[in-house]
């Protein structure tokens, strides 16, 4: 039985709370990984362009033989900088996306990243907001925007992105970023939030709490994520790590574990394994 819970993002679209991501997965070996993570239950799916991965996960969605309706399957923009992000290019790539999943909507499209300094996400966002009106996504949204862009969205559009994805683990928790989010409704989905395995899922503090519950440390740190409302979605190519991921709801962190687990990141300004959203510009 499929125990992950449900997020209701602003439009009132349910989305899963965890999810299987596809980032760095070939799309020769995507098709098998997605099919193994549909087999295992989950019901979303995150892809993205620029992953060149969407076909072998559209194959897998396809042959799972899981009604469409019971999926949540989102892709994002990858806004390059080769190219005038204007309402053509950003539609032409919209359906360039569905057709290589292979489905006439998606659930969740995101503008990839801010790109401050090419000043067009503004523009990007006003075609968003005609992809939304058709239904063609259920629901649209951004991943690495920073507070100075959201609230440059909000200034522009009336249309609140339901989600904005962006790095986020105990060692970069981004305490004023999901502060905004609550303040404005939007909800916080976490990449990497296993902070890739690098040296997080090591740190005593993380260790000392998986042996207490007898859990794995990855289990630890996506029941930290889930309990502070974040939606994540961890990655693996492994079939028994696929598994475990989703083996988060039969226990539950207490304050004194989630107190520590919060210390990690306390202080400063958090140690960022990606892109500085404000300098990425691929």
């Amino acid at each position: 039985m499929n125990q992950v819970p449900g997020i209701k993002l602003n439009n009132g679209t349910l989305m899963p709370q965890l999810g299987y991501g596809v980032w760095q997965v070939p799309d020769a070996e995507a098709e098998q990984a997605v099919r193994t993570a549909l087999e295992a239950g989950y019901r979303s799916i995150d892809t993205a362009s620029v992953y060149g991965n969407e076909e072998g996960t559209g194959k897998a969605i396809a042959s799972a033989g899981v009604p469409r309706e019971e999926l949540f399957v989102t892709t994002k923009l990858w806004n390059g900088k080769s190219e005038t992000w204007g309402r053509d290019n950003v539609l032409r790539e919209f359906d360039a996306s569905l057709a290589k999943l292979g489905l006439d909507e998606i659930d969740l499209y995101l503008i990839h990243w801010p790109r401050p300094m090419r000043d067009d996400f503004l523009a990007i966002w006003k075609t968003f907001e005609e992809i939304a009106q058709s239904g063609r996504a259920k629901a649209v949204g951004v991943s690495n925007f920073r507070p100075a862009d959201l609230e440059r969205l909000g200034a522009e559009s009336s249309l609140v992105p339901a989600v904005n994805q962006i790095e986020l683990h105990p060692l970069l928790p981004q305490s004023e970023l999901r502060a905004l989010h609550a303040r404005l409704g939007i909800a916080t989905e976490a990449w990497s939030p296993l902070g890739q395995g690098k040296d997080l899922l090591t740190l005593p503090a993380v260790t000392e709490i998986a042996a207490k519950h007898g859990r794995s440390a990855a289990q630890v740190v996506l029941r930290w994520h889930l309990q502070l409302g974040n939606v994540v979605i961890p990655k693996s190519v492994t079939p028994a790590r696929i598994r475990e991921n989703l083996d988060v709801f039969g226990f539950e962190l207490d304050a004194g574990d989630v107190a520590a687990l919060d210390a990690l990141g306390a202080g400063g300004s958090g140690r960022r394994i990606g892109p500085d959203p404000a300098e990425f510009d691929y």
